[in-house]
């Protein structure tokens, strides 16, 4: 599959859109290597939006970490379920806890210390039972936050994070911290990110660590 293309008329658009892509964006992504590379076209093909080459961070040992991550089948979690849906082919857990009923129990009881979303209460949910792999966030700035700071304090052991929330409250903020963090990282600078841009990130990942 490529792309998200699984038949030969499929297969052509995504081609032939691929080039495209590689025409729009090629002086953007000059200096990143072929798996960063294709991290960008797909943030671009899943978005239709060029600009997003010119926001996408990604440091340096973010691929190579994430990559032996994937091929020893680690755990991702994801902050919201969409994120988690769309996150295909992988031959290891994928995991979003924001629904389940212990978080619900979590966020209630944080909350009476200080306020708290049920998405970051999740992460420290994750945490708590244990959580080892990638951390994939495409919509809640709290989360990322939370999983930063549990991966400080030693408590979450995260080996790399795709951090690209959306929205014009915390996202562009939380997305700054990771990247002055030492974990490994892949951020969308500013307000801009989402789903579609979480999903594309992780896709590309899993097929790449299958080469």
């Amino acid at each position: 599959m490529f792309m998200g293309a699984s038949t030969n008329q499929g297969m052509d658009i995504a081609t032939k859109s691929r080039e495209i892509i590689r025409e729009l964006i090629k002086d953007d992504v000059k200096n990143l290597n072929p798996i960063e590379t294709d991290i960008v076209e797909r943030i671009v093909h899943s978005t239709a939006d060029p600009e997003y080459a010119k926001l996408v961070s990604i440091s340096p040992n973010f691929v190579n970490v994430s990559i032996k991550a994937l091929k020893n089948n680690e755990d991702i979690l994801t902050d919201i379920n969409m994120v988690k849906s769309g996150i295909t082919q992988y031959d290891g857990d994928v995991y979003c806890y924001i629904k389940d009923e212990k978080v619900k129990e979590i966020t209630k009881k944080l909350s009476q210390k200080e306020p708290i979303t049920r998405a970051a209460a999740a992460i420290q949910y994750a945490a708590e039972t244990g959580f080892e792999g990638i951390i994939v966030i495409g919509n809640a700035p709290t989360a990322l936050l939370k999983a930063i700071e549990l991966k400080e304090t030693g408590e979450l052991n995260v080996k790399s994070i795709i951090g690209v929330p959306v929205g014009f409250v915390g996202a562009a903020d939380s997305k700054k911290v990771l990247q002055k963090s030492d974990i490994p990282n892949i951020i969308t600078n500013g307000p801009k990110g989402g789903t579609p841009i979480a999903v594309a990130c992780a896709n590309s990942l899993i097929q790449n660590s299958k080469k």
